[in-house]
Parts: C-alpha cells; structure tokens; sequence
C-alpha cells in the first residue's frame, strides 16, 4: 500500500509569474486619413527626395585575403592591392549629410525629436505591428502641438528611394535659419492635409490661456483684495457654476484587469543538488 501523502515539489506545476494591470480608460486611436490626402502625401514626398537626390548608399569593398607563406619560400610579405573600382566608388553614408540632419527617420528618433519639440511634422505609417509602437506618437505630437497622421504605405514607398530597408516613422526637423530649410515647400503642402488629431483629455487647452498671458480687469483686481482680506485658517466655499466647469466631458472608458506574463513558453532550469 503506497502511502498517500503532501505531493512532492516535482509533481507541483510552477505557474509563471504574471503582472496584473488596468487598461487604459482613454481610447488612443489615429483619426482617419482620407484615400485623396494619401496619395498626394506619397507623391509630394517622392518628388521631393528625387528631387533632392537624398539616399544612403552602402557599397561592399572586396578585400583580399592575405595568402600563408609556405615553408621554403620567400618571406616577403605582398601588399593586398585594392581594386580600382573600388578607389573610385562613393564612401558610405548619406549623399546629402545637411538634408539628412533635418530628418527624424525611425520611431525612436522621431520620440526623441518630439520629446525635445524639435519637429513640425510628423508622418507614421500604418503597417507598424504591433500597432501600440506609436500610440505614444499621439499624445507627443498633440502636446507639442505638431501636426501628425497615419500615412498607409508610407514604408514601402519611402524605403526604396532613401535605401533603407523600412521607415516606420518620419518627422521634419525645425531648422534656425529659414533658408537652410530643404522640406519647407513639401511641409507647407502636407500639412492642410493632415487631420486633426482627436485626444479627449486635452480638449481646449490650446484654447485657454494662463493668467500670466491675460491682462486683471478692475473686478478681477476687487476679487484678488477680497481673497487677500479672508483669514488663514477659512476655506473658501466653491459656487455651484465653478463646480460644473471643472468636470471634464470626456467619455471614459470601463477599466478592465490586464494580466500580462514576461514569457509563458521559458523552460526554467532545476538546480541539481550537488552530493557531498
């Protein structure tokens, strides 16, 4: 008879460790781009770049292997020669080094530029998956108050004339001096085409203006003497108007639990007791 007992640590199935979250109540999404604003989007960025020939070229160099010196023979080393294709072909990079600089190409770079509102557009494509790589995009370029939209296509028709593999974001770069400016004409024709951005929690903000900026009528001065003259220790009582004004009226959405598991499929590694 196999005495029935506590169940040993290998028959007890170790669950992943799994964080729990709430989802987000706001829902983030990019406001729809009409099929017309498209294709003059992609065709007033092709001109542009073959107008100004930008591009990253890498050219492969043919090196030469140094040949093993056999016993017995001579011990003077040969000198690889380049070949002259090679000597004269261009250096790697980017035809046009001061165009490039008023580009932010990538998701990362386009962040940081907007982080440092450094930009005055800003164009993502629609193919990125996961699709929560740029939801951050929205907020960034609507704080900042840079115009930006969801291109569709935007990576297969941008990659092949720049040489890059994809491009799943781009932004155009301010510049100091206005006549430095290359993208001047092609931003000045994107941007009445780009569709407001549609963030709840920050309607009218644009629109309201800090007191610094608004100049104290007379009444406004009576108030601030009156709110001076009230005691420390009194709390003033709010009226019902100001109260109703506060509540914002954006929608929200119902919370829900998000369980989120690093790497279900791991295989963990027993530790094996070393016998003394």
């Amino acid at each position: 008879m196999a005495a029935s007992g506590k169940p040993t640590k290998k028959g007890i199935k170790r669950q992943p460790p799994a964080k729990t979250s709430f989802t987000s109540p706001f829902n983030i999404q990019w406001s729809p781009l009409p099929q017309e604003d498209m294709f003059f989007i992609l065709k007033t960025l092709k001109d542009t770049l073959s107008t100004t020939g930008l591009e990253k070229k890498e050219m492969k160099v043919f090196r030469p292997w140094k040949k093993r010196h056999q016993k017995g023979s001579d011990t003077s080393e040969t000198v690889p020669t380049m070949d002259p294709e090679a000597q004269n072909s261009p250096k790697n990079g980017w035809t046009d080094v001061a165009a490039r600089r008023q580009l932010a190409i990538g998701i990362n770079e386009v962040t940081k530029a907007l982080e440092r509102n450094e930009l005055k557009l800003v164009l993502v494509c629609k193919s990125v998956r996961p699709k929560h790589m740029t939801n951050h995009l929205i907020t960034l370029s609507a704080t900042r108050g840079v115009p930006a939209c969801q291109v569709p296509r935007l990576s297969q028709n941008m990659s092949e004339p720049l040489g890059l593999k994809s491009v799943l974001a781009l932004g155009f770069r301010r510049c100091a001096a206005k006549g430095d400016e290359v993208f001047t004409d092609t931003v000045d024709a994107i941007i009445p085409r780009v569709p407001s951005l549609d963030v709840t929690w920050l309607q009218g903000t644009a629109a309201s203006a800090t007191p610094e900026q608004q100049p104290l009528n007379t009444e406004e001065k009576e108030e601030e003497e009156e709110d001076s003259s009230i005691k420390k220790g009194q709390k003033r009582k709010l009226e019902p108007e100001e109260a109703t004004e506060s509540v914002s009226s954006c929608m929200l959405q119902p919370l829900k639990v998000k369980r989120i598991i690093a790497n279900p499929t791991k295989k963990r590694k027993t530790k094996i007791k070393k016998v003394k």
